[in-house]
């Protein structure tokens, strides 16, 4: 995989990229849908595409290592060919999943023992049968198996959770060396700077990572529960060490105003449920704020969408998509989760257009304030 930093804007972290794997290329910053089991909710591959214009999707190590399992995965030839995307895929390690099956693991230096929430059948992830795992799964960009502890937890406890992150990531990146890829195409690894929000920690976290050398770095651990102030902290602190010629990728975040201000501290990469699982559930995100679909106040409005949006967008009228979540049809919410995503791509690429402009911090000021308004 390679990177190449294209241009950083005048006021502030936030820059552009070019990231390059055997699947395509990325433009940074970049939103990427998730697609835990293999697809991304309710989404056609040609939507994805044509209208969400998505360069990059996710996958989850513990849900595909669960279902359909590594025989078919393997049989396959990997998750490219299982499921036929042929861009660029990242995968989780897994950990945070495994991580917040409270009451059903048990955590030792070894790895992590862990009953399936499926049919509560027993499992053990170690950070050498995590790398295996991504393997046979076949992502362009694997995350080392980290635990993420929570948000709240003590310094004490922060601190032995990093401390075996850390040596968890020198397992991973043994057998990382040690093992190639399977199907003819190359694959990089990221660790995973964690710390909880004492900077200290986080300092040295990423200090050990940005040793490593890797293709890559993430940040884990945040948009947890913590103020969102404090989250932004903790990004400062980090992208501060984290090298400058590697993408930075900031996991599970966030909401519109997360990116842009993750964008302007010189975050490249993100992800996040929120758009597909809010659209499920009628909430819109557009540049003039939130709707709630549901509500009646859009019953007779035949108004587009969004008229600067995708082709849905410019078709679907708030009145005929109100109608659909009350009927309770599916399409309502594959629309509604196409609507998200299109606007998630389409929010880090006007990110893009600003930063190459030179006026990143200024378009940014003029729209984060009612990206999170209620309409």
């Amino acid at each position: 995989m390679k990177f190449e930093l294209l241009k950083t804007d005048n006021c502030s972290d936030a820059r552009t990229g070019i990231i390059t794997t055997d699947h395509g290329k990325i433009k940074t910053p970049i939103f990427m849908p998730v697609g835990t089991v293999g697809t991304v909710k309710g989404v056609h591959f040609s939507e994805l595409i044509e209208q969400i214009k998505a360069q990059i999707i996710l996958g989850n190590t513990y849900h595909l290592y669960l279902r359909p399992g590594l025989e078919i995965l393997k049989e396959a030839g990997g998750l490219h060919q299982f499921n036929g995307w042929k861009k660029p895929i990242l995968t989780d390690s897994g950990g945070f999943q495994v991580f917040s099956l409270t009451g059903i693991r048990k955590l030792s230096e070894e790895g992590c023992e862990f009953r399936s929430h499926i049919d509560g059948s027993k499992h053990f992830f170690t950070p050498e049968s995590v790398i295996d795992t991504e393997r046979i799964i076949g992502a362009d960009i694997m995350m080392a198996f980290d635990e993420c502890p929570p948000g709240k937890s003590d310094y004490s406890y922060a601190r032995q959770s990093l401390e075996l992150t850390q040596r968890w990531l020198d397992r991973c990146l043994t057998r990382f060396h040690m093992t190639k890829p399977l199907y003819g195409y190359n694959q990089s690894l990221f660790p995973i700077v964690q710390g909880c929000t004492y900077k200290d920690l986080r300092s040295e976290a990423a200090k050990f990572i940005a040793d490593k050398n890797a293709d890559g770095n993430a940040i884990g651990g945040l948009a947890v529960g913590e103020p969102v102030d404090v989250m932004y902290e903790m990004i400062e602190v980090v992208n501060a060490i984290l090298p400058k010629d590697k993408p930075r990728y900031l996991m599970g975040v966030g909401t519109p105003q997360n990116i842009l201000e993750g964008i302007e501290r010189g975050v490249d990469m993100f992800d996040c449920v929120m758009p597909s699982r809010n659209g499920r559930n009628a909430m819109l995100f557009t540049y003039e704020g939130t709707l709630n679909l549901r509500n009646k106040k859009w019953e007779a409005d035949f108004s587009p969408l969004d008229s600067n949006g995708c082709e849905i967008d410019k078709i679907t009228s708030k009145a005929y998509l109100h109608h659909l979540f009350k009927a309770g049809e599916l399409l309502a919410m594959q629309i509604a989760s196409i609507h998200n995503l299109a606007f998630y791509l389409r929010l880090v690429t006007d990110a893009q257009n600003h930063i190459e402009k030179g006026d990143f911090t200024k378009w940014k000021s003029s729209v984060i304030d009612q990206l999170g308004r209620r309409i």
